[in-house]
């Protein structure tokens, strides 16, 4: 994978998104947080990559942490 996928969103409105949908998979399900992210206008790839596959996106957070 390149790692310019996994480089830190710069737009914190976004990232707030993201990480809300996140909670909402966790509180209610993954069909809730895909709801959530496509009315925020969030690309389909992203809200394919962040809920469908967590541990790529937290090897992210710990790789830039690291540096």
């Amino acid at each position: 994978m390149d790692l310019l996928q996994y480089l830190p969103r710069v737009d914190a409105a976004r990232s707030a998104i993201v990480d809300r949908g996140i909670e909402v998979q966790a509180s209610f399900s993954t069909v809730c947080a895909v709801e959530y992210m496509k009315s925020q206008n969030i690309a389909p790839h992203i809200i394919q990559r962040v809920l469908l596959q967590p541990e790529q996106r937290r090897q992210a957070v710990q790789v830039m942490h690291k540096n």
